[in-house]
């Protein structure tokens, strides 16, 4: 959106002010006398300062300046678009060992960039019209409301996805990360200047600690992801601190969560899968037989709890045991975290490392890529192999190297999981949990007399016991019955003003379905009523009612624009596709658009930025 506002023009006009400034930063120090190292540049420049590298730094400091150490005799300053012509003249006289300063109006019409003439960009960029169009506050805002308009989003309506935990977040939240004391606060300054953030990060470590029952925390990983990396790397480094180089084998149950193998394989490791018996459970015949097969080199097993199938292992501990009686440890992914919080603690049945998802169980704003954070869990003896970042001076000989750029990671966001933790408190975080395992048990109850509930499995040792924190609706009987598929039925849950939940994962041909804490009854109940009359559609197809390959959940979703058209040749009416339930009359999400052939766009990619025409030429 930064690249929308400015444009190609805006950018370049930001480009070439931050190169002159940065020319004209440089010719004033030479004549102050400073040894500025010769070279091109863009923003960054280099000043030998030989044996009074310290004292300049230091004198830069009191100034409320933070420059870079480029080396014991140099240091570095950069600028950028925020940079002021007061700020270049302060720059000066931190130079100037009391000299009369440069005259700026001297250079009023400008250096020339220190930028070779071989270097300068000739081809255009940001092309697509929507670089170029939207260019004062009004038309932007405008244009992003255009866009909200056609999102699905938290703010219309619940996001069922199962395993993804989508939820709104309260605004008191979100506020704090906007204060300048939060925002301004760049990554690497030093330590002296980082203390609120330091209590911050010891605070939200500690009570991470306390909700997981691990004895510490890395905030540093940027996602769940790289938490998982990164927590593989710290049971590696454990390993091989005990000279069991050989030990790289993980073994993964196929309800883990989908992110697991690959993690694995990042981190030099070989996956053997163990398999689930028929109520979600890992098989622990299967798993023994694994670990017995692979004694000698086992690495550790990774297992998500409650897991991906929704399903609590009821005997987790036997699992955990059983693991660690073959040397390997017990990775538990904490993607469903949020079914835990204040009721168990991976910590203390057995796990010895885990990731969290602050963006999902603690609320730091999920989707889109980020900003996520996931900080890694582990317990006593592998806290010394917690992440390091030796560029700015935090590690020892043990720790494994740093998983992300910046020492805190996503620092600027951790305000939100703080306000979080902070305002509901113990008791508020484990009523958010209970209310999460109630709600998905509630829609599974309702929904249990018309969809086929997959893995309403084994809890606390009781059969029949229900779910966790989310329900996996099994849509493959109907597609038998009238050829109505899992995909068919997510995408009429838009006509009814639903993000679809999760598709075809962790089993083919299902939807799973996680309601979270956020939502009411009243929203609850209107899901399961879209949910069951979309079963009562289903059964006209299934009534020879309505034929199989023409009926609403075959064409859904329904744009505007095709209920407006005049020729309409399908089977069912325009009421019925646009307002199965009479609430939508007074409430409508309008889809912007209809089906795509996902299969086929899987297979034949093409770009939608410029044609392929212009390529060629």
């Amino acid at each position: 959106m930064y690249a929308v506002y400015h444009g190609p023009e805006g950018l370049k006009r930001i480009a070439r002010r931050v190169a002159s400034y940065t020319a004209v930063l440089a010719a004033g120090l030479k004549q102050l006398g400073a040894a500025v190292i010769d070279g091109a540049a863009f923003d960054t420049i280099c000043v030998n300062t030989g044996s009074t590298t310290d004292a300049t730094l230091q004198g830069a400091r009191d100034a409320g300046i933070n420059l870079r150490r480029a080396s014991d005799a140099s240091v570095g300053i950069t600028l950028d678009e925020t940079t002021t012509r007061e700020d270049i003249t302060l720059l000066w006289s931190l130079f100037g060992n009391g000299r009369a300063l440069p005259d700026f109006a001297a250079f009023e019409k400008g250096l020339p960039p220190l930028i070779p003439l071989s270097m300068a960009r000739s081809s255009a960029f940001l092309t697509h019209p929507v670089f170029n169009r939207y260019h004062s506050e009004t038309e932007m805002l405008r244009y992003l409301r255009s866009l909200a308009d056609k999102d699905l989003a938290l703010d219309r309506t619940m996001i069922p996805l199962g395993s993804c935990t989508m939820k709104l977040n309260a605004t008191s939240e979100m506020i704090p990360i906007t204060w300048p004391e939060f925002a301004n606060v760049h990554p690497f300054a030093p330590q002296d200047q980082l203390a609120g953030y330091e209590l911050l990060d010891a605070q939200l470590r500690g009570w991470l600690c306390q909700a997981t029952g691990y004895a510490g925390i890395s905030l540093q990983p940027n996602a769940g992801s790289q938490g998982e990396y990164a927590g593989l790397l710290v049971i590696k480094a454990w390993h091989e601190s005990r000279g069991d180089m050989q030990r790289d084998i993980c073994v993964i149950p196929e309800s883990a969560h989908g992110t697991n193998p690959a993690s694995a394989q990042m981190a030099g490791m070989q996956v053997v899968g163990v398999k689930c018996d028929a109520l979600g459970n890992v098989d622990l015949t299967d798993l023994r037989a694994r670990c017995e097969q692979h004694q000698d080199r086992l690495a550790c097993v990774m297992i998500t709890y409650p897991s991906t199938y929704g399903v609590f292992e009821a005997r987790v501990k036997d699992l955990c045991a059983l693991v660690h009686s073959f040397g390997g440890r017990v990775y538990v992914d904490g993607a469903n975290m949020n079914a835990l919080v204040g009721v168990a603690a991976p910590g203390e049945f057995g796990g010895d490392v885990s990731h969290l998802n602050l963006h999902k169980t603690f609320c730091i704003p999920h989707g889109g890529g980020g900003p996520g954070v996931g900080p890694v869990c582990v317990v006593e003896d592998l806290v010394p192999f917690l992440p390091a970042h030796r560029s700015a001076g935090i590690g020892n000989g043990t720790q494994v190297g740093a998983v992300s750029a910046a020492p805190l990671g996503n620092a600027a966001v951790l305000p939100i999981s703080w306000m979080y933790v902070r305002m509901m408190g113990a008791e508020g975080l484990q009523q958010a949990t209970e209310a999460a395992i109630l709600a998905a048990n509630y829609v599974a109850a309702r929904l249990a007399d018309h969809y086929d509930i997959h893995f309403s499995g084994e809890i606390a040792g009781l059969k029949g016991g229900g779910v966790a924190h989310e329900c996996i609706l099994d849509l493959r009987p109907l597609k038998d019955s009238s050829g109505v598929s899992a995909e068919d039925v997510a995408k009429r849950l838009i006509d009814y003003g639903f993000h679809a939940p999760t598709l075809s994962f962790p089993v083919a041909g299902t939807l799973m379905v996680e309601p979270t804490e956020s939502e009411s009854r009243a929203e609850l109940d209107r899901f399961c009523d879209a949910m069951i009359a979309i079963r009562a559609e289903i059964a006209q197809v299934e009534s020879g009612a309505w034929p199989r390959e023409d009926n609403p959940l075959k064409h859904a979703p329904h744009t505007a624009e095709a209920l407006m058209k005049a020729d309409w040749p399908h089977a069912y009416t325009r009421e019925q596709a646009a307002y199965p339930v009479a609430s939508l009359k007074r409430q409508k999400y309008w889809v912007p658009v209809g089906r795509v052939d996902n299969v086929w766009g899987d297979r034949n990619l093409f770009c939608s930025c410029v044609p392929m025409s212009d390529y060629a030429a």
